[in-house]
Order: C-alpha cells, then structure tokens, then sequence
C-alpha cells in the first residue's frame, strides 16, 4: 500500500475542477496563479483559456508546503522536466511529476500508477478540467520528484478497462 504525499492530497481534492468556458474565468483556477505569483509562474497569469497544468501542479505543492522557489517559469509544462529531483521510472511512486511531449507543446501531471503502455496522470487542463487520464509512456520526457522531500512509494499497475490513451491533453 502507498500513502499520498500531501500535494497529491490536495490535487485529488481538485478533481472536477472546471475551466470556465468562452471568455470568462474559473475565479478558483485565476486565485492559484494569483497565490502563486509571476515569480512562481514567471509570467502573469490572467485567464483560464491559456494552458493551465502547470499552474495546477505548482498550486498542489504550494498547498502542500513543498519548496517552488527553483521554479522559473511554472505555467510551462516542460519547465518541470528540470526541476526538482529526477526519478527512475522504474521507482515511480504515487505523486510524481511527469512532464510529456504533445502537439503544440508540453503537459505536466502527478503520477498516480500506470498499465502496461500508459501512465495514468492526474491533472489540469485535461479535457479544460482537473481530472484522471491515460496518457503513453513513449510521451513522457521527465519523471520528477521534490529535492526537499524523501521518495515514498512504489509503482501501482493498474488496468486500462479499455479507457482510451489521452492525446492531446490541451
């Protein structure tokens, strides 16, 4: 059995978590990048329509008490394949940042187990909303965790019961 790290917790506590849709804003989704700040960010954050996964990851661990000042530019997904500490992908655990290749860009989310052709990724911006989805291990670039906290945990294998893989997580 594995226990949750506190920002995977707290990014479960999400799940449902809407963008707005046209032109108006999710107040929730707008009050992370606010608390998060452009230092975190890197940039200022202003509407829910421009790709947001990466400011979910950077909320969970800011809820969490998990240390972000390394991070420069948290709105981008691939900034996160350098932050913080890699991890095996053989020594996934529950929590786990990947970052993955998509067309047009990156995606960011927590590892929450995997099948045997796909990770199974909790995050923003999926489906314009914070949930759980199938994405192929042959798109992960990056299995991070953060420097300050211990690796607890292992992989979880799970089933696909026939859910399709994600392919485009925007």
């Amino acid at each position: 059995m594995s226990i949750d790290p506190a920002w995977l917790v707290r990014a479960r506590a999400l799940v449902g978590t809407r963008e707005a849709p046209g032109v108006a804003n999710n107040p929730t989704i707008i009050g992370w990048a606010r608390a998060l700040t452009i230092k975190v960010l890197g940039v200022l954050y202003n509407a829910d329509s421009v790709p947001w996964c990466g400011v979910f990851v950077a909320e969970s661990f800011r809820e969490a008490g998990v240390d972000l000042s390394s991070m420069k530019i948290g709105v981008r997904a691939t900034s996160w394949a350098t932050w913080g500490k890699p991890v095996a992908r053989d020594m996934l655990a529950p929590g786990a940042v990947l970052v993955f290749q998509r067309p047009g860009g990156g995606h960011v989310g927590f590892y929450v187990g995997e099948d045997l052709t796909a990770f199974h990724v909790l995050g923003g911006n999926q489906g314009d909303r914070v949930s759980i989805v199938r994405i192929e291990k042959a798109r992960c670039i990056a299995a991070r965790w953060p420097s300050d906290q211990p690796l607890l945990g292992h992989p979880i294998l799970m089933t696909a019961a026939g859910v399709p893989a994600s392919t485009n997580e925007a």
